[in-house]
């Protein structure tokens, strides 16, 4: 991993610490504010709404422990990092929340059935409207910073705040209601609540799994990082291309096509160049590997049968032992392609007093292995 990359994560948890820490503050103001002001008006929607805003500031916490451990750089034990911590925090948060409101879901429930639901004091009303307007606010706030940063769990935490903006909404539906006479519809405007922190929390959920099992960006940005990786000059096809999302960041590895006869060192020459270009262009994907082809295999390896170049070696040895111009070979080259081993040699000019004698010794070589049904053909080649 880079060093503009450690930065960058550094500078992330700055960011997520700051504003998750105002937003901490405001979560610790409100829950005292509603639960104080819930119980002493006899409202059990500003109550479980309070609990809502202290459940808050316990995932705040969250927060930027994770976002801090997801900051480390990679080490021995995590050389990928450590932004899982990150997909993990955005799980458990998630959890928290779903059990959170299941809690005041019950107790409302409860409470309704037994008759006893007080009526609450107007008082509930002014705090369930301030805490409208103030958690819209840090709503605004995080969600700017979250897609900034293009962080998943303060984007959670985000829908968090808004989430405890509209059940504050709910609470002032209800708590008028009861004023009115409808004295279920506290109760009833309680367990509303906690339906949605049930919604909000499994969706956290499941977008926290979705990464954690490492499923793969959306298709149309797929299509675009094919596109620009074929955009490549050497460049003749892409595929089995994956990715796999590590907290905010991509991590992908892919297949690209080159001419068969290029050597080794410009094919990676061509890999290279098609990693600066997607680090480019998509600034989120932060770990590529691209290995290079020589024909596509994606549907399978069609010269997985064939001898490596010791075993090859040795036979061409065998093959070409009565011939003394095989000594003079300066180099040999091995192509599979299409499920075939084809052979280049190469032979210096000048050892031979006439092109028809360099003729007649490509003429033996080659008819010597003709019979071998692992070697397709010897290409001579005169320097």
């Amino acid at each position: 991993m880079n060093a503009s990359t450690s930065i960058a994560r550094s500078e992330r948890y700055r960011a997520t610490r700051r504003v998750t820490v105002i937003g901490g503050v405001l979560d610790l103001a409100l829950g005292i504010m509603k639960m104080v002001t819930g119980y002493v008006v006899a409202s059990q929607a500003l109550i479980a709404d309070g609990v809502h805003s202290l459940s808050d500031l316990a995932t705040d916490f969250m927060v930027i422990w994770a976002a801090r451990e997801a900051s480390r750089a990679p080490d021995a034990n995590h050389p990928y990092g450590h932004q899982r911590i990150e997909t993990l925090a955005t799980i458990v948060l998630g959890i928290v929340l779903i059990v959170v409101a299941m809690g005041i879901a019950w107790d409302a429930a409860r409470s309704a059935l037994a008759g006893s639901v007080p009526t609450p004091g107007f008082g509930a009303l002014l705090v369930a409207a301030f805490s409208v307007f103030s958690k819209e606010a840090i709503f605004r706030y995080t969600m700017k910073v979250a897609e900034n940063l293009d962080s998943e769990l303060l984007r959670s935490n985000a829908w968090h705040s808004r989430s405890d903006a509209l059940s504050s909404i709910v609470v002032i539906v209800g708590v008028a209601g009861s004023i009115m006479g409808y004295v279920y519809l506290d109760a009833l405007a309680a367990i509303v609540v906690a339906a949605m922190i049930v919604w909000v929390g499994g969706r956290m959920t499941f977008r926290g799994v979705q990464d954690l099992i490492d499923t793969g960006v959306n298709p149309s940005k797929v299509r675009e990082i094919k596109q620009a990786a074929g955009d490549v000059h050497g460049v003749r096809d892409v595929h089995d291309l994956r990715t796999r999302r590590m907290g905010n960041e991509i991590y992908l590895d892919g297949h690209v096509l080159v001419d068969p006869k290029l050597s080794v060192s410009e094919g990676h020459r061509i890999a290279e160049a098609v990693r600066h270009r997607l680090r480019k262009e998509f600034t989120d994907i932060t770990d590529i590997t691209i290995h290079i082809d020589a024909e596509d295999d994606e549907a399978y390896q069609r010269s997985a049968h064939l001898p490596l170049r010791r075993e090859v070696d040795a036979l061409l040895r065998d093959y070409w032992s009565q011939f003394p111009d095989a000594t003079l070979i300066k180099r040999k080259t091995f192509h599979y392609l299409d499920g075939e081993l084809q052979v280049e040699v190469h032979l210096p000019l000048e050892a031979f007093s006439s092109v028809d004698e360099a003729r007649e010794a490509a003429d033996k070589l080659r008819g010597a292995v003709a019979g071998d049904p692992r070697i397709a053909n010897v290409e001579v080649l005169f320097q």
